[in-house]
């Protein structure tokens, strides 16, 4: 076991490039990757499980305690130098939140247009809370004032510059880039949660970042006012994330 474990947080939006992301930290040698730990205890906080695919399987396969998910997962023992954990921001919910200020903490953002065209083909009609764009500039507000914010990870860039993103964001953490972070086997892992197979299809095609594409995402008039209620949010912390 490491002496000491360099503890990072990604937190994310639902139907972003999140799960690419693990994957690219699962090549590497020094890191132990965990798939959005807090999934169960956000299931058993909200009114909203019957929505989720697969809810009572995904309760049946975590710790259903946050707090419990905190001492024994996030700070527990690790047998690698590095543990990254893939956590969604609306899983954020009912807990002491202090526990991020002992961690290194991204923020992977996406335009809000985006998030909500593709959340909204799994799960129909998403409100504010549902796509956590409010909750991410909560935690980049919380996490910079407190200087527990190691940097923000816009998507489209990654996209558009994995070699170029990642090498900057391998240096913002302090830990060497590996080239190994660009490729992986298609198909699933073993680190992926039982939620998968709702919500992984296209990654799970993948053997690497797809190339980034513009899109025009027609949204329904609902869709469209509460994207543009996300925008000033999400346009506040596209200004802090990394450029190539």
């Amino acid at each position: 076991m490491p002496a000491t474990v360099k503890r990072i947080n990604t937190w994310s939006s639902p139907r972003n490039v999140s799960t690419a992301l693990m994957y690219s930290f699962a090549q590497r040698a020094d890191t132990r990757v965990f798939d959005e730990p807090l999934y169960a205890h956000y299931l058993a906080s909200t009114r909203n499980r019957v929505l989720h695919p697969g809810a009572e399987e995904i309760l049946n396969s975590q710790e259903q305690d946050g707090e419990l998910v905190i001492r024994q997962t996030l700070f527990g023992p690790c047998d690698k130098p590095i543990a990254f954990f893939k956590q969604m921001a609306h899983h954020l919910i009912e807990l002491d939140e202090s526990f991020l200020l002992r961690m290194e903490n991204i923020l992977l953002i996406r335009d809000p247009r985006a998030i909500i065209y593709s959340y909204a083909k799994v799960i129909p009609n998403p409100s504010m809370e549902d796509i956590g764009v409010r909750k991410m500039h909560r935690l980049f507000r919380f996490l910079s004032e407190n200087g527990r914010l190691a940097t923000v990870v816009d998507s489209r860039e990654l996209l558009a510059r994995p070699p170029a993103i990642l090498g900057r964001l391998c240096s913002n953490l302090a830990i060497p880039f590996d080239e190994r972070m660009l490729q992986w086997a298609p198909g699933p892992r073993p680190e992926d949660g039982v939620w998968a197979r709702y919500w992984y299809g296209r990654v799970h095609q993948s053997s690497g970042f797809e190339p980034y594409r513009e899109e025009n995402f027609e949204l329904p008039p609902r869709l469209e006012a509460l994207a543009e209620e996300c925008r000033p949010y999400y346009e506040e912390m596209y200004e802090a994330a990394i450029k190539a």
